[in-house]
């Protein structure tokens, strides 16, 4: 199982559809809280529980990790660690996941310049109030003290996201490959 995580716009969620249309790592698909919009589909996009569900769920332990965001509750299960599935999580969900004994689970960091992932967001469409305010709270999330040790550090800054998901396949073959 492929495990990305990075700062704002510095490529994950990019990498793991490449990931996915290249090289047919499926998308981890994650449990929530939260209302189904319309275009959504229980099973494919999350997996849409009430909240009672959700907290017997974690009192069963069937979480890898889980955390509360915008008064919904988001989490990923055990039962979707597979090879060739991908997750794409913060650094409190990244040191979960680095934690499990699993031989299958290889972690990835993303890093690139604020100035860079500012620009990137910025391109995509956000404003440049969202863009920053996520500048500033990515400077706490994502500071060194907050990332665990991870198997792979990836500069995807000087490298476009296809070459950083060709780089992070390479790397898990070779990680599951090693074990």
């Amino acid at each position: 199982m492929i495990v990305l995580s990075g700062a704002s716009a510095s490529g994950k969620t990019e990498v793991a559809k490449l990931l996915a249309s290249k090289y047919g790592i499926v998308k981890v698909i994650t449990t929530t809280t939260r209302k189904m919009r319309i275009h959504e589909t229980d099973g494919i996009d999350y997996f849409f529980v009430s909240n009672e569900r959700f907290l017997e769920m974690i009192k069963e332990e069937k979480f890898v990790e889980w955390t509360e965001y915008n008064g919904n509750f988001y989490g990923s299960t055990k039962d979707q660690i597979q090879d060739n599935k991908c997750v794409v999580i913060d650094p409190v969900g990244l040191k979960a996941y680095s934690q499990l004994k699993e031989r299958n689970v290889v972690t990835f960091f993303l890093e690139s310049e604020e100035e860079t992932r500012y620009k990137r967001m910025l391109q995509r469409g956000d404003t440049v109030e969202s863009a920053s305010k996520r500048i500033i709270n990515d400077r706490t999330a994502f500071a060194r003290s907050n990332i665990c040790k991870v198997d792979y550090n990836i500069d995807s800054e000087h490298y476009s996201v296809d070459e950083v998901a060709e780089m992070v396949f390479k790397l898990y073959n070779e990680k599951l490959q090693s074990k």
